[in-house]
């Protein structure tokens, strides 16, 4: 089994599907204008990977049960930095400054930033992150 798609509450679905198609290169597979109902479905090569539903009022809250944060692997880490320079194009917030490790000594790692509603994100590369974590005892995506 593997996860099929993620689907996400927003504010401002223009606003939310410009943020991710830019940062994720995502494209628009389907899109509701209906003001009752309000989506999109946002894909890679063909494949449905988020839906975005225009159904919340309030931003993301770290303090309510449910999602954690979101994380997409990408093949390389020259995939991650384009992705970083982007966000800083977009005036993204960022947990951390630059690319981290996911722990102490873990070749493995990425950016972990906010999507225009606050939910939290990751981006990484199973190979070539080096410097110190954030966190030396626990994952650098647990705490942000």
């Amino acid at each position: 089994m593997h996860t099929a798609h993620v689907g996400i509450n927003v504010t401002n679905l223009e606003r939310s599907r410009d943020f991710y198609s830019a940062v994720l290169n995502l494209t628009t597979l389907r899109e509701s204008a209906d003001s009752t109902r309000r989506f999109a479905f946002l894909g890679h090569d063909g494949h449905l990977v988020l839906t975005l539903w225009e159904q919340s009022t309030s931003p993301f809250d770290t303090h309510a049960a449910g999602l954690h944060h979101l994380s997409f692997e990408v093949p390389s880490l020259e995939d991650v930095r384009a992705a970083e320079a982007r966000l800083h194009a977009r005036g993204a917030t960022f947990a951390y400054d630059g690319i981290v490790p996911h722990a102490e000594g873990a070749s493995s790692g990425g950016i972990f930033f906010t999507d225009p509603d606050g939910t939290r994100l990751e981006m990484y590369a199973k190979d070539g992150v080096a410097g110190t974590a954030p966190h030396s005892d626990a994952p650098t995506c647990g705490f942000f």
